[in-house]
């Protein structure tokens, strides 16, 4: 349980980090983060000489994780540009989203029946996708974009079905290249951060990679660790320390009309993650005892 508590807690804590890597911006922040993501994931692969898996890929599963690796650029990049312009309060409302659209994703996409109580969470969900538009003046779309691409991005590597630290390294070993080009013309138009404000800056831009694989190990060995129900409770300490960073640390705007919206929200994960829990306990009950 602690790994996965440490793996959340860290995710939980990168608004912290991403302003630390100013001037430089989403952009190139984003590109150093997949290039020295690459780095760290190869050399603790290269560490486990776990290099076998790369036989295994094939066209299928090399065109999933392209779709993966654009997905989850996609969510780095607005993620970053959030909680970089003042926005970690709605970055965080799109992860707790999250659950709703992948609900959602389970009847659309594999045609699954909901329950009564997951359609209540999704109507609610809804609602404060309503409310928030008011309170915003335009649709969430920080919010809506990271929860849409962190959806897609858990139905492609759950399709895929492989450990996460290789299907990082063929993720970024696929958006390498874009990124190395764009740093590249940064610098030769002079607009580059990185190596031009001190070693301190160098070094955070850096250490991105290293910061993106840590808390991926940690869940990698909660994962096999403890059971899948208790991760999934274990997400939503994510979007609750971003949440309150926004509001504790960076002060951000909650007028009451947006406390509204995210009341339903939560009241929309208690509903969908208490049914869950119920069909967990019932699913257990009925092969535990299957002459009843």
């Amino acid at each position: 349980m602690s790994f996965g508590i440490a793996a959340y807690v860290l995710w939980g804590l990168f608004p912290l980090y991403w302003p630390l890597l100013k001037p430089a911006g989403a952009a190139e922040i984003l590109a150093h983060r997949i290039m020295w993501s690459l780095v760290a994931v190869v050399a603790i692969l290269a560490v486990r000489r776990n290099w076998s898996w790369i036989r295994t890929l094939g066209g299928r599963r090399a065109g999933l994780l392209a779709i993966a690796a654009v997905t989850i650029s996609a969510n780095w990049g607005v993620y970053i540009y959030a909680v970089n312009t003042g926005h970690t309060i709605e970055a965080a409302l799109g992860y707790f989203i999250n659950p709703l659209i992948s609900v959602m994703f389970g009847v659309v996409i594999f045609r699954e029946r909901l329950r009564a109580a997951q359609w209540t969470a999704v109507a609610l969900g809804a609602l404060a996708v309503l409310v928030l538009t008011a309170d915003y003046g335009r649709p969430p779309w920080i919010a809506l974009i990271l929860a849409c691409s962190f959806a897609t991005y858990g139905l492609m590597k759950k399709v895929v079905s492989m450990p996460s630290a290789e299907t990082l390294a063929v993720e970024t070993a696929i958006t390498f290249l874009p990124a190395l080009a764009f740093t590249t013309v940064l610098e030769v138009r002079g607009d580059a951060a990185f190596g031009h404000h001190g070693v301190g800056n160098t070094l955070l831009l850096a250490g991105s990679g290293i910061v993106t694989a840590i808390p991926l190990l940690l869940f990698n060995a909660a994962a096999v660790r403890i059971p899948m129900s208790a991760l999934g409770m274990l997400q939503y300490l994510t979007p609750v320390l971003q949440f309150l960073i926004g509001l504790l640390v960076r002060h951000e705007e909650m007028p009451p009309s947006r406390w509204a919206g995210f009341l339903l929200v939560w009241a929309a994960l208690v509903l969908l993650t208490g049914d869950g829990v119920r069909v967990s306990r019932r699913t257990r009950r009925a092969v535990a005892d299957p002459v009843s």
